[in-house]
């Protein structure tokens, strides 16, 4: 342990002194300084959660053990914007092979019927959120917004398949995380903010609120139950000793899917009137699929399928491919209105296309170039647009009909709290990228599990006939978009985000800052964003504001000008005041040096070793 410190601290100490430089077009210094190292780099949600992923590479584990780790321990630190009932999409790039994708997003319960949500009433007593009956939505929060937990069998996917430590190697920093760490001060709010929630649920009351009272930030924080559920699926793996390693670590799957966690989950949920069955969590399966991919100027981005609003970014960048973003200069008037309008078409197929593939037929040719050809013309350089334009991709039109439009956004009428975001390449240049999301507080923990459950069925809508409509055991179009990219066949970069829909914006800002505009990862996620409100939320009322365009103070008056000349409302936020805060590592197949930045918006941390 002493020589973990001490490998931890020098990498602190090579990472201060590194020269922090300028932003390409803002002359400004970054806050936090790049990290860098020769043996990998783990960028997190938070310092505890990123040293739980820098120990496993020490350790001898490559990015994937590492990643899976970091992602554990994310869930017991991190639990205000991901709890281990949540969901977890990884992309995955060994130094040898294709990218892949896990499809880690959940499904819904055989109970979760689109009569069952319509018929609910406002006196039913498993209703935290009254408010969903009003709006005909999916409640956002509580006993009825859960899916089935797919964070971890994911998460062991990965290890079996792509990495080469057992279970209890990389679950051991999130038992010691849960047996006891400082509380974060971020944490610490929203248990203060939910606790009259909190306490309508005993099991949930019993963890977040010890004797009674929200935790103040820097106490010692324990999680029991959950440290008890974290050994118990070590101790189901050890039993396998003897085995190989892969049925070894199907045994914990055993264990929580088909075992004693599943059953106590069921239980639990059986008594507080929450839908979850045993038979739901046997019939899941976390898999690998290939991921969906399209070049930009020689770049090759590679994004999870139509499950997620992944494929959104894709869309985006073959639209913009056709501008020279970079004689625009980054920021200006010209950029921001191009990127936005361009976001605009990009998420208004989202919204009326995607969905589970499982379920429905979803045109491929969104993210053809051919299509967005089509589509590019659509953006007016003079004016921002106010309406949704979803095209007709299965048709190659630039515009859907009228009558295709009023029926895929029919139930259309929130806040949500957040996410959090892993990135690691090791010195090999394996890549991982995972955005770890739901059963964030206030959540239900199940019975004694400690495990805080989904609220990921209320990005469902009941529209019939949507490809997003529920259904038991399909999965929600979810938000969560981990990204990967090779320049040159060679790995690149590995990049996330919390931020619900802002998510890809936010990517693609960050993207853009390296590719076009030559920025550090540091820089790239400190430089100003905007942030476009054109897009149906994916939670609560799936409410929109089609001109609203939030842009960050230290954006020259000048430009906001134009843009409100050109129709957009500009809402101006604090210099800092862009919620989303992504991690993004690079590497330089050169030299094996790999290099990573911190969002400091939401505090997000990187170590490089």
């Amino acid at each position: 342990m002493g020589g973990h410190r001490k490998a931890c601290s020098l990498s602190l100490i090579l990472s201060a002194t590194i020269t922090a430089s300028s932003f390409a077009s803002q002359g400004a210094t970054t806050l936090k300084p790049l990290v860098a190292g020769k043996r990998g780099a783990v960028a997190a949600g938070h310092p505890l959660v990123a040293e739980a992923g820098l120990r496993i590479l020490q350790k001898g584990g490559n990015a994937i053990d590492a990643g899976v780790a970091t992602v554990f321990a994310a869930a017991v630190v991190e639990m205000d914007g991901f709890g281990m009932g949540a969901e977890c999409p990884i992309l995955i790039k060994l130094k040898e092979g294709a990218p892949v994708a896990v499809n880690g997003a959940g499904t819904a319960p055989d109970l979760a019927t689109v009569e069952f949500y319509k018929t609910l009433r406002r006196d039913d007593p498993r209703l935290t959120d009254v408010a969903a009956i009003s709006r005909g939505t999916i409640p956002g929060y509580g006993l009825l917004s859960a899916i089935v937990p797919s964070a971890v069998d994911s998460l062991l996917l990965a290890l079996e398949k792509y990495g080469t430590l057992s279970f209890a190697e990389v679950i051991q920093p999130a038992i010691e995380l849960a047996e006891g760490c400082p509380l974060d001060p971020r944490f610490a709010r929203g248990l203060e903010r939910y606790k009259s929630i909190i306490e309508k649920w005993p099991t949930s009351k019993k963890v977040c609120l010890p004797g009674g009272r929200a935790p103040k930030a820097g106490e010692l924080y324990v999680q029991a139950d959950l440290a008890r559920t974290f050994r118990s699926m070590a101790e189901a793996e050890k039993r396998s000793t003897g085995r190989d390693r892969v049925v070894a670590i199907e045994a914990v799957r055993d264990y929580f899917y088909r075992g004693p966690v599943a059953k106590e989950i069921s239980d639990f949920c059986k008594q507080a009137g929450c839908l979850l069955r045993e038979g739901d969590f046997a019939a899941f399966r976390a898999k690998i699929e290939p991921p969906l991919s399209t070049n930009y100027r020689g770049v090759d981005v590679f994004k999870v399928s139509f499950w997620s609003q992944s494929p959104v970014f894709l869309q985006n960048l073959n639209l913009l491919e056709g501008f020279d973003l970079r004689a625009t200069g980054q920021n200006s008037a010209d950029y921001i209105h191009t990127v936005v309008e361009a976001m605009k078409l990009g998420y208004a197929d989202r919204d009326a296309y995607y969905g589970d593939p499982d379920f429905s037929a979803i045109p491929i040719s969104l993210i053809s170039k051919e299509y967005a050809a089509l589509r590019r013309p659509l953006i007016d350089m003079s004016r921002a647009s106010a309406e949704h334009i979803p095209g007709d991709p299965a048709h190659m039109q630039a515009r859907a009909s009228a009558d295709f439009i009023k029926a895929r956004y029919a139930d259309r009428n929130g806040e949500h709290e957040d996410t959090t975001c892993v990135n690691v390449i090791d010195s090999a240049g394996n890549m991982f990228s995972a955005t770890p999301s739901g059963a964030w507080f206030p959540a239900v923990i199940a019975g004694s599990t400690g495990i805080p459950l989904s609220h990921r069925a209320q990005s469902f809508v009941l529209t019939p006939g949507h490809p997003n409509q529920l259904a038991p055991r399909k999965r929600p179009r979810v938000t969560l978009t981990p990204t990967l990219a090779l320049k040159n066949k060679r790995p690149w970069l590995a990049f996330s985000t919390p931020c619900g829909d802002a998510q890809d914006q936010t990517l693609l800002q960050v993207f853009l800052n390296v590719a076009e505009f030559g920025m550090n990862p540091q820089e790239a996620v400190e430089a100003p964003r905007f942030n476009s409100r054109a897009m149906y939320s994916s939670f609560d009322d799936h409410s929109d504001s089609l001109l609203v365009v939030e842009v960050e103070k230290r954006v020259p008056d000048s430009v906001i000008g134009q843009l409100r000349a050109r129709g957009h409302k500009v809402e101006i936020q604090g210099d800092w005041g862009n919620s989303c805060a992504p991690t993004i590592v690079e590497y330089n197949s050169s030299t094996s040096v790999v290099t990573a930045g911190a969002d400091v918006r939401g505090h997000r941390y990187a170590l490089a070793w």
